[in-house]
């Protein structure tokens, strides 16, 4: 007996459709000085924010009335998850937003007994749209995505402009040959699965709804993604996550960037 599937084809179509229009009016609110206003100053949330998460729980009630919603955007989290539940981080990359940069996504994604088993990562100004779907295949506008192979290129990416903070020991001890200045967590994690850049190291607290839906994408191209000291990342307990991020384009790179992180942090790497 055939098991149903989590999503069939027109559910999966829809939520993707549903995603890339909400990048279209993030686009376009961006010049509405209404959605550009703090709603909570101290948490950083905008008038967008919420608007965003009120598109999404709409569409994705009609279309999955049966399935929960986790949000950002939520006003509490508890640690208690559903069998099967949505992930949403209406903007990703509010700052860049806000800020007039192009490097903010709206993602989402399905997690299913604590794996992210479909996800969508959409950047509306840089017209890409990354779509993990529920067979175990990525894609980016529609094109399969390959799997991502060993390489002697190393390209780090990150959001500033020079490479800061723990890039600086790891590109060095490294030896790497690039870095590529990005935005939003889910659109960095992106870049990895798609070529653009080999490696993205982070530090700080992370949250599941950053992760999650590009955690689908990586997996699909065989790329690595673990917290910073090497253990893994799980979609599981609190949604802040202290330990950062390691993600890098196979499992070699990732052993050498994790040896040089905690050299640096004097953490001991759990490879």
């Amino acid at each position: 007996m055939t098991s149903k599937p989590l999503l069939d084809e027109a559910v999966q179509a829809a939520v993707i459709d549903t995603v890339v229009e909400l990048g279209a009016k993030l686009s376009v609110w961006r010049t509405d000085e209404k959605m550009r206003a703090y709603i909570n100053r101290e948490q950083h949330k905008l008038a967008a924010d919420y608007a965003a998460d009120a598109f999404l729980r709409e569409t994705l009630g009609k279309l999955t009335p049966d399935i929960p919603i986790v949000s950002e955007e939520d006003a509490d989290h508890f640690s208690a998850r559903a069998p099967l539940y949505w992930l949403l981080d209406p903007i990703d990359g509010t700052a860049s937003w806000r800020g007039g940069f192009a490097g903010f996504v709206t993602q989402l994604a399905l997690i299913a007994d604590g794996e992210p088993r479909f996800g969508v990562v959409r950047a509306p100004v840089l017209d890409k749209t990354f779509v993990a779907d529920t067979e175990g295949r990525a894609f980016l506008n529609g094109a399969r995505l390959p799997a991502r192979e060993p390489d002697e290129r190393i390209v780090v990416t990150d959001n500033t402009p020079e490479p800061h903070g723990i890039c600086v020991p790891v590109m060095r001890t490294l030896g790497t040959d690039g870095y590529h200045e990005s935005g939003s967590l889910g659109l960095k994690m992106c870049l990895v699965a798609d070529g653009t850049a080999d490696l993205f190291v982070k530090d700080v607290v992370v949250r599941d709804w950053d992760v999650a839906p590009a955690l689908a994408v990586l997996r699909s191209v065989g790329a690595l993604l673990t917290q910073a000291n090497g253990s893994p990342f799980l979609l599981a307990g609190a949604y802040d996550k202290p330990g950062g991020l390691l993600v890098a384009r196979d499992r070699a790179l990732w052993e050498r960037a994790g040896h040089a992180v905690a050299a640096a942090k004097g953490w001991r790497f759990q490879a």
